[in-house]
């Protein structure tokens, strides 16, 4: 069997990546050529130490986990990528030869996804991967178009207050704001959510809650509970930031326009006039016109009282918060 390239910066645009952990060579072999042959990327691990690490190291899209290898069996291989924070969202499939309920139940338990029994029937494991990369895909986009509009999301267990998993801009967000990161929930957070969490019932989102530094503001938002209720269970809170430059970003991807186009329609937003809006950004009242004349183009509208008033509009959607 050849030996799988391992980078951690791997390519995901055309491939999905899996990790493969069993420390039987065979086992290794049918599946690595199965799945390379169908176009994955393919890593491979054969004790539970190296599954850890390969899987931290790479973040790979979904893990074939043997249950049963010698030191570190399977099981707890699992329990420790579902209590890190950066390898809790992975889906494992457990590969297991024991049929017995009790097993099934402890690879479940344990944070598997699915299970598949010995002797490996590859097109069998490539049909459940199927299943469950196609909705780990789907969170994926769904948490990069949060990311991408100024929203951030984390997901923070109740019974022991540890961050489970966070995206690239609430990592970014919590260390700005409160120098944390994970598998560290911020005090002020945890206790927030404890306490509405507490409640007999949920009927109605409760109160926000919103740090201020200078001239911006984080605020957290309750979204869903993930999983079960046991201990509290798993919430996923939405953190959005309010400042200038998220404001100017989100009309950028709104409405397509580049950065220096995105400054301009939000001081027309601002009610300033060009030659203000000129000395603002260092430019002359022209060429704020120039940039103006093609805002309208991009908006079909056609003066700055429609531009603004449209951009007002889906500003207020994405940032209750802004202020005109």
């Amino acid at each position: 069997m050849p030996k799988p390239s391992f980078d951690k910066t791997l390519d995901r645009a055309n491939s999905d990546v899996v990790l493969i952990v069993d420390d039987v060579p065979d086992n290794l072999a049918v599946l690595h050529d199965a799945l390379d042959e169908s176009g994955y990327t393919v890593l491979v691990a054969t004790h539970g130490e190296a599954a850890l690490q390969r899987a931290l190291q790479a973040l790979p899209d979904i893990v074939l986990l043997d249950a049963m290898m010698p030191g570190m069996d399977g099981f707890e291989v699992a329990r420790r990528l579902k209590a890190t924070a950066q390898t809790a969202h992975i889906p494992i499939i457990f590969m297991t030869g024991l049929t017995e309920t009790e097993y099934l139940v402890a690879a479940l338990e344990a944070g598997g996804v699915d299970y598949v029994t010995k002797p490996i029937k590859p097109k069998e494991v490539m049909a459940r991967m199927q299943v469950h990369l196609q909705g780990a895909r789907e969170r994926r986009q769904a948490r990069s178009a949060l990311d991408a509009f100024g929203y951030a999301s984390i997901t923070v267990r109740v019974s022991d207050g540890k961050l489970m998993w966070q995206t690239p801009l609430a990592r970014d967000l919590l260390l700005a704001y409160y120098g944390t990161s994970a598998p560290l929930t911020p005090d002020p957070v945890l206790h927030w959510l404890r306490r509405h969490v507490a409640e007999p019932a949920l009927l109605t989102e409760p109160p926000r809650l919103s740090i201020e530094v200078a001239c911006r503001r984080l605020t957290f938002r309750l979204h869903q509970q993930i999983g079960d209720s046991e201990g509290g269970g798993d919430w996923l809170i939405i953190m959005q930031e309010v400042s200038d430059e998220s404001v100017i970003g989100a009309m950028g991807l709104c409405f397509k326009l580049t950065p220096k186009e995105a400054e301009v329609l939000y001081w027309v937003v601002k009610g300033k006039i060009n030659r203000d809006i000129g000395d603002i950004l260092g430019s002359s009242p022209m060429t704020v016109k120039k940039h103006l004349e093609r805002v309208f183009a991009k908006m079909g509208v056609e003066t700055r009282t429609a531009a603004a008033g449209m951009a007002m509009s889906r500003i207020r959607q994405l940032h209750p918060q802004f202020e005109d």
